[in-house]
């Protein structure tokens, strides 16, 4: 495991302008489009918001989602239809999550992280492993939360580790704490099994 660069306190521009530097950064090192995998929930958008203030040739960007709860991407729980609406006019290409399709190598994956422990969809009771050799998997979190009572479907471990780094925004005293535990090593939940086997670089906004 790479230790993590842990920041704290940024505001929603400040992790927007970081992740747009990193975006840049890809673009300037390689032709043709730069892909990454955002996560979903309330976090997240009001940064993606941000970030696409940045002047960047968004043209060139293929957006996945980490994971989706299953619905048409017209329900306002869907993750996908919400990242549609942010990005297409910008010009960027957003991807449906799908059990078939072939997931790329991704230039950064960001991900949120559940009070559980949770990164993604792949929720303790569905026990996800670093040698899955699939790429997404669909399931049902137990409990359901009651917010979202969906099945989903998830980029797995392998798919999420695939990447050339990794970047989480958490934030709260409780999921700060899940992380400490989890770069510690104290427990087994799912975003400790892939902070174990990270080799790329780890940051946290926290």
């Amino acid at each position: 495991m790479n230790t993590p660069t842990i920041i704290e306190g940024r505001s929603d521009a400040a992790i927007a302008d970081w992740i747009a530097a990193r975006l840049s950064e890809a673009m300037e090192a390689q032709g043709g489009p730069v892909t990454i995998t955002v996560p979903g929930g309330s976090t997240p958008f009001p940064i993606m918001a941000a970030l696409l203030k940045h002047d960047l040739d968004w043209t060139r960007l293929v957006v996945w989602p980490g994971d989706d709860r299953v619905v048409p991407e017209d329900h306002a729980a869907s993750n996908t239809g919400k990242l549609r609406d942010l990005f297409e006019p910008a010009g960027a290409e957003v991807v449906t999550l799908t059990e078939m399709e072939a997931v790329p190598h991704f230039a950064l994956a960001w991900l949120g992280m559940g009070t559980d422990g949770h990164i993604a969809s792949l929720f303790p009771n569905t026990d996800p492993q670093v040698d899955d050799p699939r790429q997404v998997v669909r399931l049902t979190p137990d409990p359901l939360p009651p917010e979202a009572p969906f099945d989903r479907i998830s980029l797995t471990l392998p798919a999420l580790l695939a990447s050339d780094a990794l970047v989480f925004v958490i934030r709260g005293d409780d999921k700060r704490e899940i992380l400490n535990q989890a770069i510690a090593g104290t427990h087994n939940f799912p975003v400790a099994r892939l902070l174990r086997a990270a080799t790329q670089p780890v940051t946290c906004f926290t």
